[in-house]
């Protein structure tokens, strides 16, 4: 009975996002007052009924309803309940209603949160929502219906794919999904002005909220992706330049700029057809994603179908969103006007220069993840585009937009001085001479280590010395320094936090990259090997028995230079019911580096395959990903950036009301 519900309240969201995509325009339009006040409420409702139909789906999961498809095909009582409740967006029906969820959600945030929107706009906003709830739902109910009985119910489901069934699958796909859907906010905005003509500082500072929000998602989301497969699949790295992750990147390097672009549109009037055009390349980006992970056109292990069926429906609204999106693009962007005149070098300049380098950087994953696509669908030629390509493309347009970041906050508005600029930063050009040097004495390159570390030093202390600098540190008094830092808004410190998470983060992708150390070899109990100035022995090798699986454990003792002792226990797992094996590896993390270790399967002499890791620095990129994630937090905190006019203050009320007249 409850699946049922869960059916029909996915049919009347769908009745009640027609009705969303629909009475908002008409309110607007008409600039009937009753009908804008009943626009949001629509959104409020669809998001209601589809969240009533998730947890339809959710307890189908919980209770084993093996009447259910989806649950026979994703779920097995023997599963943990952690994973009986994951396993309801492991999958492509059920992962397309966590994504519908998430859209409706911030449909109905933006309606609960934006009143003090003008109700026009609100209304247009709310109507762009809606319209992309109508496709994705209808997309759902006619090819991918979570709810389908089956008319014979077996007693036991096929189980999960091991390899889901690990804790990264709580936290990844629907953080992710978040970033993904929440750039739709931004792209609402966007189209919503189209519509009305009017790009201006007050429709900037209602976008940049949101599209910080999403920011912070995706960011958060691709951290820890890029940890669980690090962890989990056992193969030392952290990114392959998989399309599927290739297209999470990409909205990323495109809501970086739309942040950035939204900035100068805020502060001085400028960028409005730029900062449009990316609020819908951000948007675009995150519907290709979608498509390359249903639509069965690359084999990745993010991908949840091969249906061409659900990949030309998706395709279809790809086309109709993106083209419809840039015909009005087209077609209104020429009446909106520009704002303040700047010089090259300002503030404005540097923006711009981020921007276009976030673009270009954008166009090349994005060239490298499609060209095989499009060249096998044109010639039938299968290629492969990896790592040395977008190692050759990325890195270079990466680097002077790194060095511009340290730059830029130095920069005033309209015109500036890049020498100047500069000349504030001659103690961070002094800290990168000594890393330089100091790292080359230590490990002796190679050179991309040296650039590397210089690079990482360069941006963080840059941005220490402009964060310092407002308040004056070393100026003033302490105290003085200490009150004006407490009185800076919240956003400055976000910036500061933001920009040194990414210098951290290159500090520990360049260590990892440069200093690895890799040993594979067979063992016998007893065995010790050496990997760099680490000594691994195998002291033994036992079977344990799991929730619902069985496992081969080593025990491994790793000997650290200077006589201090760790235990590993990497396993080999074997999934009961689904049959299918799992590497799950053993790290010792610490602040300088990861010791990690994997267990293989025996050879033909009954020695055990293993795999030894040294790896530097590398818990360095997750720890400036987690830092770039609060900066982002903070800057949202910010009330300054709070959608709608600011409160007034107790002593302003007050004011008030002893100025009105006695009765």
């Amino acid at each position: 009975m409850i699946v049922e519900l869960g059916h029909y309240a996915l049919v009347l969201a769908l009745a009640m996002a027609f009705a969303q995509s629909t009475v908002p325009f008409l309110a607007a339009a008409r600039n009937d007052s009753a009908l804008l006040r009943v626009a949001p409420r629509t959104a409020i409702a669809t998001f209601v009924l589809v969240a009533f139909s998730f947890g339809a789906l959710t307890y189908a999961y919980v209770t084993s309803d093996f009447s259910v498809l989806n649950v026979v095909e994703n779920s097995h009582t023997a599963k943990p309940l952690i994973y009986k409740i994951t396993g309801v967006w492991a999958n492509h029906e059920g992962s397309m209603l966590l994504w519908v969820l998430i859209l409706t959600l911030f449909g109905a945030a933006v309606s609960a949160f934006g009143r003090n929107l003008p109700p026009s706009l609100l209304a247009r906003v709310v109507g762009v929502m809606g319209l992309i709830a109508v496709g994705f739902l209808l997309f759902i109910l006619l090819t991918s219906n979570p709810f389908e009985r089956i008319a014979n119910p077996p007693l036991n489901g096929q189980g999960m794919n091991p390899l889901l069934q690990d804790p990264g699958i709580a936290i990844h796909p629907p953080f992710l999904y978040l970033g993904y859907v929440g750039f739709s906010v931004a792209f609402a905005f966007a189209i919503a002005a189209l519509i009305e003509g009017r790009v201006d500082p007050a429709w900037a500072r209602w976008v940049r909220p949101w599209t910080l929000a999403a920011w912070v998602f995706l960011t958060a989301g691709i951290g820890l992706g890029s940890w669980w497969s690090y962890y989990e699949l056992g193969w030392g790295g952290w990114w392959f330049w998989d399309p599927v992750e290739n297209a999470s990147f990409m909205p990323w390097l495109a809501g970086t700029a739309l942040l950035h672009s939204a900035i100068v549109v805020e502060k001085r009037d400028a960028l409005k057809s730029w900062t449009i055009f990316l609020a819908i390349i951000a948007f675009s980006f995150s519907l290709l994603g979608t498509f390359l992970v249903r639509s069965g056109a690359l084999t990745s292990v993010h991908a949840f179908a091969t249906d061409p069926t659900r990949g030309i429906f998706i395709l279809v609204l790809l086309a109709l969103s993106v083209g419809g999106s840039f015909a009005l693009y087209a077609w209104r962007a020429p009446t909106l006007k520009g704002g303040g005149l700047f010089q090259p070098i300002s503030r404005e300049g540097a923006l711009i220069f981020n921007n276009v380098l976030l673009s270009i950087a954008a166009a090349m994953v994005f060239l490298g993840t499609l060209y095989p696509l499009f060249l096998e669908t044109l010639t039938g030629e299968k290629i492969s585009v990896g790592a040395p390509f977008f190692d050759a493309t990325f890195v270079p347009i990466m680097t002077p937009l790194i060095i511009a970041m340290a730059i830029g906050p130095f920069l005033p508005w309209k015109r500036a001085d890049l020498f100047v600029a500069i000349g504030k930063l001659k103690l961070a050009i002094a800290i990168v001479v000594v890393t330089v040097l100091v790292t080359y004495w230590l490990s002796g390159g190679p050179a991309f280590a040296l650039f590397g570390m210089g690079l990482a030093v360069w941006l963080f202390v840059g941005s220490i010395l402009e964060w310092a600098g407002r308040f004056k540190l070393f100026r003033e008094p302490l105290g003085n320094s200490f009150r004006r830092m407490r009185n800076l808004p919240r956003s400055a410190h976000g910036m500061m936090l933001a920009h040194a998470g990414v210098a951290i983060v290159i500090a520990g992708i360049t260590g990892s990259q440069a200093w690895t150390t890799e040993s594979v070899q067979s063992m016998a109990i007893g065995d010790s090997v050496k990997v760099g100035s680490y000594n691994f022995t195998l002291n033994d090798i036992k079977e344990i028995q799991g929730p619902n699986y069985m496992a081969r454990q080593a025990h491994i003792t790793v000997q650290h230079p200077g006589d201090k002792t760790t235990i590993l226990a990497p396993e080999k797992r074997i999934y009961t019911v689904e049959g299918r094996p799992t590497t799950e590896a053993a790290i010792k993390s610490s602040f300088t580096g990861d010791v990690y270790a994997v267990l293989g399967d025996p050879d033909e002499n009954n020695n055990w395959v293993t795999r030894f890791y040294i790896k530097p620095m590398i818990p360095w990129m997750w720890a400036g990903g987690l830092v770039m994630v609060f900066g982002g937090l903070m800057s949202l905190s910010d009330r300054r950036y709070r959608v709608g006019a600011p409160t007034p203050s107790r002593k302003a009320k007050k004011s008030a009301h002893a100025a009105q007249p006695a009765e």
